[in-house]
């Protein structure tokens, strides 16, 4: 009987150590998912961490170590990445409704990059930094009026709280003149998530730069900035295929090479954050319970949605299920099938449905696999009061916990009897 080892580390160990539910990170995984698309694009175009993925700071931290800036969109991520060793001149800040402390602490940080979402935004932008005697570096966020295919969530081309629309930023001639404390830097866009197709991803690309070079001709804006966003998407689910990244950056260097000729002082952005983060992370919850009803196998374990929302399908209507299986019996035959629940009073905590399985028992250690991105901080953690699980990375063969489990007394101690 073998079971799922990482670095050399059994999972059975890292459970009893560290105890479930729990994830663990693989720094081996999280260097090749960056190194292996950093090898083949072109090196003037820049791998920017999107810390939403997983905002975990050490996982930044490695990933920095490698070369990535970081996209934030938050103070606390932007402290997070400040913490992570990330210098401010590669940080770039997005959101749709940042509150005047986010953008004050853009300012005295002084970060590379706010990117606006809206012009009430901008006009806020202008009076911050008029207030310091600053001058605000702005990249403008873009809905285009084209969108993207294959994308499994649209982030553009359709009505949005995301960007300014592209033809009214088209129409403001007088947007600089208008923002004297501004200094525009160039454009962002970000069409989707989740494309799994080269070609998709390479023609947003193209349509995206051609736009920026349409904005900076009309409304006479620098172009030091061009984001095209990324939208690079993961395998999760049946018949669905990893992204070639040979194949993809084939398709992209040929554009970013042309636009960089001629414009040699832009710096090119690609924002990533499930692409580097999700290989890596695998969430292990521990068989409490098995039972039969109707004819049907549970297994009922110690952690469920309220840790990985995302495993129910990623807001998908049709549940579909991530890569899981028994990591403590990992080479069995899955010769069964099972109903994978977690212990939440919800009919929806349901992390697999009719999942094919080796003979379930108590005490097993149920794996849901390339949950790097989107786990914890994506899910309703304190649903039914159960809290955070604890989070671990192996990196160069040692174990490192890098967040602690959340305790019955770590729950109680921000809430306020009202009589006391």
């Amino acid at each position: 009987m073998s079971e799922l080892t990482i670095q050399g580390i059994g999972i059975t160990a890292l459970a009893q150590t560290y105890g479930t539910p729990l994830f663990v990170y693989d720094g081996d995984v999280l260097r090749r998912q960056f190194q292996q698309l950093r090898d083949v694009l072109d090196t003037r175009v820049e791998m920017f961490y999107s810390l939403k993925a997983n905002p975990n700071v050490s996982i930044c931290a490695l990933l920095h170590s490698l070369g990535a800036r970081a996209e934030v969109s938050s103070i606390v991520e932007l402290m997070t990445a400040r913490r992570a060793g990330v210098d401010p001149e590669n940080i770039i800040f997005l959101g749709p409704g940042k509150s005047d402390e986010e953008l004050a602490a853009c300012l005295d940080e002084g970060i590379f990059a706010i990117v606006c979402e809206s012009f009430e935004e901008l006009g806020r932008i202008d009076e911050l930094a008029a207030e310091r005697g600053l001058t605000a570096p702005v990249a403008l966020r873009v809905n285009p009026s084209f969108t993207t295919t294959g994308a499994g969530l649209t982030m553009s081309g359709k009505p949005r709280q995301f960007g300014i629309d592209g033809d009214q930023l088209l129409a403001a001639t007088d947007l600089v003149a208008r923002h004297p404390h501004v200094r525009f830097l160039g454009v962002q866009v970000y069409l989707g998530t989740r494309i799994l197709k080269e070609s998709d991803i390479v023609d947003n690309t193209a349509r995206i730069l051609e736009l920026a070079q349409e904005l900076s001709d009309r409304l006479g804006i620098a172009l030091d900035l061009v984001d095209v966003g990324g939208g690079l998407g993961v395998a999760y689910f049946a018949k669905e295929t990893d992204l070639d990244h040979e194949v993809l950056a084939a398709g992209l260097n040929p554009l970013f090479a042309a636009f960089a000729d001629a414009h040699p002082g832009t710096r090119l952005a690609m924002e990533l954050g499930r692409y580097l983060a999700a290989h890596s992370g695998t969430y292990v919850a521990r068989v409490r319970y098995v039972k039969t009803s109707m004819g049907e196998k549970y297994a009922v374990t110690d952690g469920g949605t309220n840790h990985h929302m995302a495993a129910v399908g990623i807001g998908s209507f049709v549940k579909r299920n991530f890569p899981m299986a028994l990591l403590n019996r990992i080479d069995e035959d899955a010769d069964e099938t099972w109903q994978v629940c977690g212990p939440l009073c919800t009919p929806n905590d349901q992390l697999g449905k009719d999942v094919p399985l080796p003979a379930v028992r108590p005490g097993d250690l149920f794996g849901v696999l390339r949950s790097g991105a989107y786990g914890p901080t994506a899910s309703p953690g304190l649903f039914l009061s159960h809290g955070y699980p604890a989070e671990v990375l192996v990196d160069e063969g040692v174990d490192h916990l890098v967040r602690e489990r959340d305790r019955p007394a770590d729950l109680m101690r921000p809430q306020r009897l009202y009589k006391e």
